[in-house]
């Protein structure tokens, strides 16, 4: 069979700069458009200008060992890889060739009418240009290398539900030891069971996984004053506030819709272990700068002004469970008890006895996260929050994001937990709002 031809778009490269080497065998075409769209972002100060600075260098090692115009071969049992320019012959007259993506498509085609036994394929992030290719008979893919899961239906909700013979939970209630047999159910370390009389489906209880070789946990009734005035509502945020709680768990993940919770359990939580039982010297509270929509630009005033903004929903947050209590909020920030910042002041430290909350996690990418994780110290939580369908970053989605990476990366670890919160309590309007619109 022969080998394959991939033409990659710049929101390839912008996304994980070694895509270069995730094509096994087969030859890769840059078009020159796209180093020219790079450069662009060369200078941002995200990630998207990392990865581009990263495959410039990339490129540039590769230079030394060939040239570029003729090709050169990625590594032993690796494909070429080559750049080339749009030639205007034989091109569709629609074909606006002025737009960066037409050009790039230009070269597949290109690349088609030279090697018409061999499967040209444009790998693009970009639907609007899989779309374009279709219609113009190019076969086009997704990056995939990026992708921790193939859609949120795949995504590990950190809990399941389980049928058992009716007796097997009144000696759960009576305290006997029960187990989970490998072969009935496959499980994560602090996964949760909803264990289901199977002669009576009301009949139930609720339990936490830790191995195959101890006993389930009962969860009956332990967290059902909350922390700091914030009661569960629902099964989900009884399983999130055990996770919360127990000291044995480092990171805990929550992921769910707008109004679910999650942020507000979260912070709850952290004031309870902080200022309550000095679980931890102080509570750290950040989120990425990522506006909804246009962005407003550069604001004005110091940083704390700066910062405003996008901390406003946690203050927020942090007032209503102060009972607007300004004070004392203001007496614990003072005295650095609560500290709220941008992400773009906690990536660098080293934090140490704090609880950590990263909300609005989804919009990281998978390497700005790995950053932050990293610089946990001793004696530190770290707990992920957000909506993998409320993405904001234009070069990630549901599948590629920083949380959606946490939740399947951390999963069969003992020290992680995750819950995937489902039901909308904030509101009648907000929980109708989030399934209708």
């Amino acid at each position: 069979m022969a080998k394959k031809i991939y033409v990659l778009d710049t929101s390839v490269c912008l996304t994980d700069a070694a895509c270069i080497s995730s094509f096994s065998n087969n030859d890769i075409i840059l078009p020159l458009k796209v180093l020219e769209e790079i450069d662009n972002h060369k200078k941002r100060q995200d990630s998207v200008g990392v990865n581009a600075r990263e495959t410039i260098r990339k490129l540039d090692a590769l230079r030394e060992k060939g040239s570029l115009y003729k090709g050169i071969r990625l590594g032993r049992g690796k494909g070429i890889i080559s750049v080339k320019l749009c030639k205007k012959d034989n091109l569709p007259e629609d074909l606006d060739l002025s737009i960066p993506d037409n050009e790039i498509i230009g070269v597949a085609l290109n690349q088609k009418d030279d090697f018409p036994k061999r499967k040209v394929i444009v790998v693009t992030r970009d639907i609007n240009m899989r779309v374009k290719c279709d219609a113009l008979g190019l076969l086009s893919e997704d990056f995939q290398s990026n992708q921790v899961i193939a859609d949120t239906s795949h995504m590990y909700t950190g809990y399941t539900q389980h049928l058992v013979d009716e007796p097997v939970i009144d000696r759960f209630y009576a305290g006997e030891d029960i187990y989970i047999e490998q072969e009935d159910l496959k499980l994560c370390p602090n996964q949760f069971l909803l264990l289901v009389s199977n002669q009576n489906e009301k009949k139930t209880a609720l339990a936490r996984f830790f191995s195959y070789i101890k006993p389930l946990k009962r969860i009956n009734g332990q967290h059902k004053n909350g922390f700091w005035g914030v009661k569960p509502r629902n099964k989900e945020q009884v399983f999130a506030l055990e996770l919360l709680k127990d000291k044995e768990i480092d990171v805990v993940t929550l992921v769910g819709k707008a109004g679910c919770g999650k942020t507000l359990l979260a912070i709850a939580a952290g004031l309870s272990q902080v200022a309550e039982t000095e679980e931890y010297r102080k509570l750290v509270i950040s989120r990425p700068i990522q506006p909804m929509g246009r962005d407003i630009g550069f604001l004005p005033g110091t940083m704390e002004e700066k910062m405003a903004p996008w901390v406003a929903p946690i203050q927020d947050n942090l007032q209503f469970l102060m009972g607007n209590d300004k004070t004392t909020l203001e007496m614990y920030m003072e005295n650095g008890i609560i500290e709220v910042e941008a992400l773009t002041y906690i990536r660098g430290r080293s934090i140490s006895n704090a609880y950590i909350i990263i909300d609005e996690a989804q919009n990281l990418t998978a390497h700005e996260l790995k950053t932050i994780i990293t610089r946990v110290g001793e004696n530190t939580k770290i707990i992920l929050t957000g909506d993998i369908e409320q993405i904001d970053n234009v070069y990630l989605d549901e599948t590629s994001n920083g949380l959606a990476h946490a939740v399947e990366k951390f999963k069969n670890h003992d020290i992680s937990g995750h819950i995937t919160l489902v039901k909308g309590e904030r509101s009648k309007v907000a929980t109708l709002a989030s399934k209708i619109l």
